[in-house]
């Protein structure tokens, strides 16, 4: 990635965009894989066949979130922050206490996807005797049994560029199998396991990644440091079970809108809002390596206390993704159609108004991602708590409303609402947490 010239002299800037260039160029490659793979499965399936397989695959995401710690978020905060203080039995212990914790929960996950498939079935799908679908995929959990906790590790260890690597390897792979289904005229079960094969490359490709990358830092006996090195199990676990919250229901509210798509809208209604959906998240791209590396450099200058940098930092990132952001916004705006008509084909076109709905949120989003992590760091799990219970149950009640009465546009309006209302409240929140950090230091 090019540096920008105004960022030239600020080293964390430069170090920032260096780790998230790389991280960006793999992702990139990998954006252009799925692409493709989009545009074949959608021309194989139809309508009514991409937005069923949508539905299986957010399904087990879903359910995994619910039972999810987030543990990548646990090993930045305090697993980065003892490896940043030279602390290693404390870092060893919370790496090895996350890990066991996410298979445990992986393990959980799974079994309830199996034991909830033919409720998935009835409720969200118009289709019989698929319910053995939503048990098979749940399969990549299983494969994912540690992948949060080894993100989170990759992050510590500023190793982040990895996970690019085995994001691209796992989209090069994904991509041979739906080519083949596309060749020889493959069905839905056929697609369905070339994304589980891709599930479960990135899940242990990320996992032996993290695991090279702990055995150089820590030693490799690593995992035999007992857990009462840990001298903060309560906060540990208060943050945890915080994060664990969030991240449910952020899931519920935020990231099961295929979900609730289709408890409201037939299967085919579904396929329309889920390319929309997958356009829209386009703007993920160039921010989730943002995401990736500003977490640690946040969270190191909070335990540093380095208020004016902090600020500095933020106002530098933010300018930079706002103006990608706006960019990429008109492009959607004046190229949406023509982008889904190259996508997905003609007939999908109608999901244009629902792309511009969901593109103003997501913008805002991505503009402002450093909202929560800059709140975890100043030790501050509950509030994204409070505030996305509060915005979420509001975007609920509407949705029984709104969709039904005015379909895909309304599901994409309502999730822009709850984007721009909870990512704003907690921004201003955590400014005024450093404001308040900054006049205390100066007393």
């Amino acid at each position: 990635m090019q540096i920008p010239a105004k960022f030239k002299n600020d080293p964390l800037m430069n170090r920032v965009l260096r780790s998230s260039g790389a991280l960006f160029s793999a992702n990139t490659i990998s954006l252009g894989l799925s692409i493709l793979q989009g545009a074949l499965v959608t021309r194989m399936l139809g309508l009514e066949g991409y937005g069923l397989l949508g539905v299986i695959m957010a399904y087990a995401s879903v359910v995994n979130s619910i039972f999810s710690f987030r543990m990548s978020e646990l090993v930045v905060r305090y697993g980065g922050e003892y490896l940043a203080k030279g602390e290693k039995d404390k870092a060893s212990s919370v790496m090895k206490a996350a890990a066991l914790t996410e298979a445990a929960v992986s393990l959980i996950a799974f079994l309830v996807v199996a034991f909830t498939a033919g409720l998935a079935e009835r409720y969200l799908t118009e289709t019989p005797g698929i319910a053995w679908m939503f048990t098979v995929f749940a399969v990549g959990l299983l494969a994912n049994f540690n992948t949060e906790t080894s993100t989170g590790i990759l992050q510590a260890t500023h190793k982040i560029k990895l996970q690019g690597l085995v994001n691209l390897t796992q989209s090069a792979f994904t991509l041979l199998v739906i080519v083949i289904a596309y060749l020889t005229n493959r069905t839905l079960t056929f697609v369905l396991g070339a994304y589980l094969l891709g599930k479960t490359i990135y899940g242990l490709g990320i996992f032996i990644a993290a695991q090279t990358q702990l055995r150089r830092t820590l030693g490799g006996g690593w995992w035999k440091t007992p857990f009462s090195a840990i001298t903060s199990a309560k906060e540990l676990i208060r943050f945890a079970v915080s994060s664990n919250i969030s991240a449910t229901i952020i899931k519920i509210f935020r990231e099961s809108e295929l979900l609730w798509v289709a408890l409201f809208l037939p299967t085919e209604v579904v396929g329309l809002y889920r390319v929309a959906y997958t356009i829209a998240h386009f703007l993920s791209i160039p921010a989730d390596p943002f995401i990736s590396t500003t977490f640690p450099e946040i969270n190191r200058l909070v335990v540093d206390k380095t208020w004016r940098r902090l600020k500095d930092f933020l106002r530098k990132i933010t300018t930079l993704s706002f103006a990608i952001n706006f960019l990429l916004g008109i492009g959607f705006v004046f190229f949406g159609r023509w982008i889904i008509q190259i996508y997905s084909g003609e007939k999908f076109i109608p999901a244009y108004p629902a792309l511009i709905a969901l593109t103003i949120g997501l913008a805002f989003n991505y503009t402002l991602f450093w909202n929560r992590p800059l709140l975890l760091s100043l030790g501050l799990p509950d509030f994204p708590v409070w505030v996305t219970l509060t915005v979420g149950i509001v975007k609920l009640l509407l949705a029984f409303w709104l969709i039904p009465k005015y379909g895909i546009v309304a599901a994409g309006a309502l999730l822009s609402f709850y984007y721009i209302a909870s990512v704003g409240i907690m921004v201003l929140r955590g400014l005024k947490e450093i404001q308040k950090h900054e006049n205390r230091s100066h007393h």
